[in-house]
């Protein structure tokens, strides 16, 4: 590794602005000294946001560190979770949940710009891409905790080097790889809800001589399956049309099946009369998951120039989720035993002996005799690297190696229903809709279907990179990088055959297939004009096979006119491609929770109640890739030696987004055109006489532009107490000052502070350390948006250093036991991705080293 000699000056300085890219608990404490004739070696390293290799501690673009030691005070147990107390995930993140089609999934959405537009590293090479919804990012639970030495957060845009989908940012999460000895720990959590329990296990391993370091390990983590019912808002009944009711031809409007008991189980009566189901009753909102990782990894110095490196892990995360009986429309013919329109349309009389009206009966009918909706999901994920790096001359440096990726996904589902056999058995008069549950059992078994579906994405990969010093210059010397990539992409996403053919009630989803080859080449080059000012140039070309090409500039500037403070910039250009599930996925029919004041005023309940409606997703082959423009001003400053602190402002604009429109983004473009703009082309809404919702079509398209701006603020402080021991403090505000879309219409909708969209998030975290006992106190802040306050919670823990080379830990994340204000948000009553809603949970860690 090269290294550099720098001034004891402008290491003091550098060390002091390290804990502003830092941002959690990984400064330093020590300071140069004055003088400029003493003079420190510094490794050099390569951050996130560069594939550079230099000795800068703070560079031009902003870098936040969340350590091992950050890590293990946080009480978390997996990288998910750690991401989303994070101040830039704006407008929180997705999560596992039960009954979605991603059951097992939780992604980063870095300024709340999508998932899709984050993009995740694993020791700076992209992490697997997940199968069951590809387009949302990679899947955060295929990384094991255990194995993360730290992650970096790059708060700004950096196709420029790595591609497709770094837009909102980058998160980079570095693995351990200096290990000695071992290390076993085990840990227990309690939420005051009950069912969300966790549970935590790891071991590593790790041995180095001179030449050669190995370190592995395996570990495990389990949450409990948490039940609407149990949870906040989950014990007011929610409304659907799917309960028992049928469409009267004479009214012209829904209605109670007559001779129907709407008491039995979940059902319940509505105040005008309809017959709802409570599915909140027996649906789970978490899903239960048990996530298992092994891993290993080792390097070997051939010799003084060459030397291998590998990795291999493998994860596998099992969930369980539950969701409410299927709920579907069962048409019956004209003249059955349950047609109880038989006769209406003929007259006052009546219909002649013999004669029928011609009219079928329509039901909304929940299938609640068949028993629950119940979804195992097994997810199996294998990440092999090989690598080699050399020195080919004094000057030149290469990294080149394999990678290959393999992630599984199957999904096995219990208690759906087939439409066909369903009616087969109302018309034939097996199944009474006005008596469901007196059906024989082999009627009920007969009509239902396990579901499955087999998902697998594979990456191979290729790369090399060159490294070279090219001249000297003012502040030392001009290196650049030069790298290409190749890498083959294959999505299969199979449903079975019934589910594939829309056969299946209750089911969502459809089969996709698809592969694309990617190539690249990218450079960077570092112009360091004096010891305190430099540039950094780079550029990536990106050839896709599917759609085409993309080129990403980026410039970065950074200027130190004071020891103590440092002024940076960038400009750049980036892209996201259009994933290949959207692009190739069959339309899907799902029964989506949103709210509709129409619909929900026909049925008799307020206008702010929760109902299901029919929902078609449509994929479109024509989707063209986003294109992205973003610049970023900021400075760092330590003013004294106790307190440093950063201000960086950004700006993003997207240009042709990607969007998934959601069926109630087109109920708000409905019913609000002039606020949230015109439904999208290709998608529609149709409603009944009455103005209910009888369908919605939605998907995918290029919609508009998307543009947001804002500040973020750190502030380190370093307060050493002699005998008292050490205190630590640090506050993290991320501020959005705008979030607008233009749909390329005329029309800007300003998303900021309406439901769902904060303008700001902030963190202060406390550390005092005295002896071998630290106590840390930590505040979480989610700012006011729509109708939504302010929400904050605050989280302790205590740990000791036991003499026998272990560490205990006890403490509470959201010690004053908040929940979220129940403002209904996307099907559930509170925002299900900004909040978890467990209350308190009070957990034990206990680590033993050897």
């Amino acid at each position: 590794m090269q290294s550099r000699t720098l001034s004891a000056s402008i290491q003091r300085a550098l060390l002091a602005m390290a804990a502003v890219s830092a941002g959690a608990l990984a400064t330093s404490s020590a300071f140069a000294q004055e003088s400029d004739e003493d003079a420190a070696t510094l490794d050099t390293i390569e951050v996130t946001g560069s594939r550079l290799k230099r000795a800068d501690i703070e560079g031009a673009v902003p870098v936040v560190v969340i350590d091992r030691a950050t890590i293990d005070a946080s009480g978390d147990v997996s990288v998910a979770d750690v991401l989303r107390d994070s101040t830039f995930a704006s407008f929180g993140n997705f999560k596992p949940q039960s009954g979605s089609s991603a059951q097992s999934l939780a992604t980063i959405d870095l300024r709340g710009v999508g998932s899709g537009r984050t993009l995740v590293l694993i020791d700076g090479r992209r992490a697997p891409t997940n199968p069951m919804s590809a387009s949302a990012g990679s899947d955060l639970n295929a990384i094991p905790l255990a194995a993360v030495e730290r992650i970096e957060i790059l708060s700004d845009g950096a196709s420029a080097v790595y591609g497709s989908d770094a837009i909102g940012g980058v998160v980079n999460v570095i693995l351990r790889k200096d290990f000695n000895g071992a290390e076993i720990r085990y840990g227990v959590g309690s939420t005051e809800v009950t069912g969300g329990d966790l549970q935590d296990m790891s071991v590593v391993f790790g041995s180095s001589n001179d030449r050669t370091r190995v370190i592995g390990g395996a570990s495990n983590s389990k949450r409990g399956m948490v039940f609407t019912r149990d949870q906040i808002g989950g014990q007011e009944p929610g409304v659907s049309t799917y309960g028992n009711n049928y469409y009267n031809w004479n009214t012209l409007a829904i209605e109670a099946v007559p001779g129907f008991d709407c008491t039995q189980g979940a059902f319940y009566v509505l105040g005008n009369g309809l017959c709802s189901f409570n599915f909140r009753e027996v649906a789970a909102n978490d899903a239960k998951v048990d996530n298992t990782s092994v891993f290993v990894r080792a390097d070997h110095q051939i010799n003084d120039n060459w030397s291998v490196y590998g990795a291999a892990s493998m994860s596998k995360v099992e969930t369980f989720g539950r969701y409410a009986p299927v709920p579907g429309v069962v048409v019956v013919e004209d003249g059955t035993m349950n047609d109880i329109n038989n006769g209406v349309a003929c007259g006052a009389g009546g219909c002649a002996p013999g004669t029928t009206d011609g009219l079928a009966t329509y039901y909304f009918h929940r299938f609640a005799a068949a028993g629950n909706r119940d979804n195992w999901t097994d997810t199996t994920n294998a990440d092999y690297l090989i690598g080699f790096q050399g020195r080919l001359t004094d000057t030149i440096g290469i990294d080149f190696g394999l990678r290959r990726t393999d992630y599984k996904y199957v999904e096995l589902g219990r208690g759906y229903i087939v439409a066909s056999l369903a009616e087969a058995a109302a018309n034939n008069g097996d199944y009474d809709l006005s008596d469901p549950y007196g059906a024989d059992p082999d009627v009920l078994s007969g009509m239902q279907a396990t579901i499955s579906r087999d998902s697998r994405w594979t990456t191979d990969e290729i790369f090399a990179l060159l490294s070279f010093d090219l001249f000297e210059m003012g502040g030392g010397t001009s290196n650049g990088v030069f790298g290409v990539e190749y890498r083959e992409d294959t999505l299969v996403d199979q449903y079975d055959s019934l589910s594939e053919a829309g056969l299946v009630l209750g089911s969502s989803g459809n089969s996709s297939a698809g592969s694309r080859d990617a190539k690249a080449a990218y450079f960077e080059w570092l112009l360091p004009f004096s010891s305190t000012f430099d540039i950094t140039l780079a550029g990536r070309f990106d050839s896709y096979s599917d759609y085409g090409n993309d080129f990403s500039p980026k410039v970065a500037v950074r200027w130190q006119p004071l020891d103590n403070l440092t002024l940076r910039g960038s400009y750049g250009q980036g892209f996201r491609a259009p994933g290949l599930d959207i692009l190739t996925q069959k339309t899907t029919f799902s029964a989506e929770p949103v709210n509709d004041a129409q619909s929900c005023i026909a049925l008799g309940q307020p206008s702010t109640c929760q109902l299901q409606v029919d929902t078609y997703f449509q994929a479109n082959a024509e989707l063209e890739s986003e294109q992205s423009t973003q610049f970023s001003i900021g400075a760092v400053w330590d003013p004294l030696a106790w307190l440093d602190f950063s201000l960086d402002y950004y700006n993003i604009e997207v240009e042709n987004t990607i969007n998934q429109i959601t069926p109630q983004a087109i109920i708000n473009s409905d019913l609000d055109p002039a606020t949230y703009g015109p439904i999208p082309p290709g998608m529609s809404i149709t409603r009944r006489a009455n103005g209910s919702i009888d369908q919605i079509v939605a998907g995918y398209a290029n919609q508009g532009t998307l543009e947001t701006d804002g500040f973020d603020f750190r502030a380190n402080t370093r307060f050493d107490l002699g005998s008292y021991g050490e205190l630590r403090n640090q506050l993290a505000v991320s501020y959005i000052n705008s979030y607008d879309i233009d749909d390329g219409l005329g029309n800007i909708t300003e998303f900021l502070d309406i439901n769902g969209y904060p303008d700001r998030r902030a963190s202060l975290y406390n550390t005092w350390t005295i002896a071998d006992f630290t106590v840390g106190v930590n505040t979480n802040y989610i700012g006011k948006h729509g109708p939504v306050g302010g929400y904050a919670t605050h989280d302790v823990q205590l740990s000791w250093k036991a003499p026998w080379n272990a560490t205990i830990a006890v403490g509470a994340t959201n010690v004053g036991d908040r929940y979220p204000e129940l403002v209904a948000f996307d099907g559930r009553p509170w925002n299900f991705y900004l909040y978890d809603a467990y209350g308190r949970t009070t957990y034990l860690r206990y680590t033993q080293t050897f």
